[in-house]
């Protein structure tokens, strides 16, 4: 539609052109036919508006198309600190520009120069340095948002989750139990990769990735979720822009990723790890403790067994191979705590062996 009103208004430009044109023919010979000239000048005025409307109608479309595409991408933020910035150098060139005011007008040209370009120059500056305080902007925006203070008196910190904890589903329990307070906060980003896994040709990643959706969608009903548009094109990993995200807002971020959680502590980024928290609330097992153990398969080593407590805790029974398929009473002999989780070394009481 809009490149026939474009062309529209060519085409009457065009005729209009070619009408004016013929009035300032002054050929010999053709006076007698002055009525042929206009219509002639008024068809070629209207031949060359319909073409150059049609190419230029495109042109501007899709130049239209490629700038809205590109400003859906920018946060709100950045947008608005952008032209803040664009009004704020404007200004400036305004008030560098009143000198230009006394330069006499036999050096228009200089005075031109001078106006148009202050105003080019500090134009582009302004919209250059707004775009990137857009973090400080927003970082205002969030600090006016009411806060969510917990009953101690302390300031929740914004969450931001990653694509792993999605799919890991366990969040879903965490936050049954009420003990994960405020709003989550999900990157765009996240959202796009867990979308990306979702549509895999890989079945089995296509499977977690569904899941990672329906589990998202669960998490929609039980918590106040909030999409964040913010997004950091000059870097390609998620858990990169996870951290960045995370300093900028003081955020910190809810995942099960062990990586992710290194990188984070490195960069002086607050991390809450679910299997940290798993291991800090499964039943401490000490030395010297006895338990009830059913022996599942073979260990690593000679003569091993190992089994598993409610939890899901691997135990690892000594000379307990023999005895797959049992359920007996061991007794701990060790506790060892590794980042994966915990793990329990067990010898079969006295009593049962031989």
């Amino acid at each position: 539609m809009i490149i026939e009103i474009i062309r529209f208004l060519f085409i009457l430009v065009g005729a209009l052109t070619g009408a004016y044109a013929s009035n300032i023919i002054r050929l010999p010979g053709l006076l007698s036919y002055r009525l042929y000239v206009i219509i002639i000048s008024i068809i070629i005025g209207t031949g060359v508006g319909y073409v150059a409307g049609g190419v230029i109608g495109r042109r501007l479309v899709r130049t239209l198309n490629w700038v809205e595409s590109n400003i859906q991408k920018i946060p709100f933020s950045e947008l608005i600190s952008s032209i803040a910035g664009l009004l704020i150098g404007l200004i400036l060139a305004l008030l560098i520009s009143l000198p230009a005011f006394f330069i006499p007008d036999s050096f228009r040209f200089v005075k031109l120069f001078y106006v148009v370009f202050a105003f080019i120059i500090f134009g582009w500056f302004g919209v250059r340095v707004g775009g990137r305080r857009w973090e400080d902007l927003d970082r205002i925006f969030q600090a006016r948002k009411p806060k969510a203070v917990a009953t101690v008196g302390r300031e929740i910190k914004p969450k931001l989750i990653d694509t792993n904890i999605i799919i890991d589903g366990r969040i879903t329990d965490i936050v049954k139990t009420g003990f994960l307070e405020g709003t989550l906060i999900l990157p765009r980003y996240v959202l796009k990769e867990l979308q990306l896994i979702s549509d895999s040709e890989d079945s089995l990643k296509r499977a977690r990735g569904r899941r990672g959706l329906d589990i998202l969608r669960l998490l929609q009903g039980m918590i106040d979720i909030e999409i964040s548009e913010t997004d950091y094109n000059d870097i390609r990993e998620v858990d990169a822009k996870l951290v960045r995200q995370a300093q900028k807002m003081g955020a910190v971020i809810l995942t099960n990723d062990y990586n992710l959680n290194k990188v984070a502590a490195v960069e002086g980024v607050t991390v809450l790890n679910i299997n940290e928290l798993a291991n800090a609330v499964k039943p401490v097992t000490l030395p010297g403790e006895e338990i009830s153990l059913k022996i599942l398969k073979g260990g690593k080593e000679a003569g091993q067994g190992v089994g598993y407590l409610d939890d899901g805790t691997m135990v690892v029974v000594e000379e307990g191979r023999r005895h797959i398929g049992e359920t007996l009473d061991v007794m701990v002999t060790s506790v060892l705590q590794t980042p994966a989780g915990r793990m329990i070394f067990v010898k079969i009481k006295d009593d049962r062996v031989g």
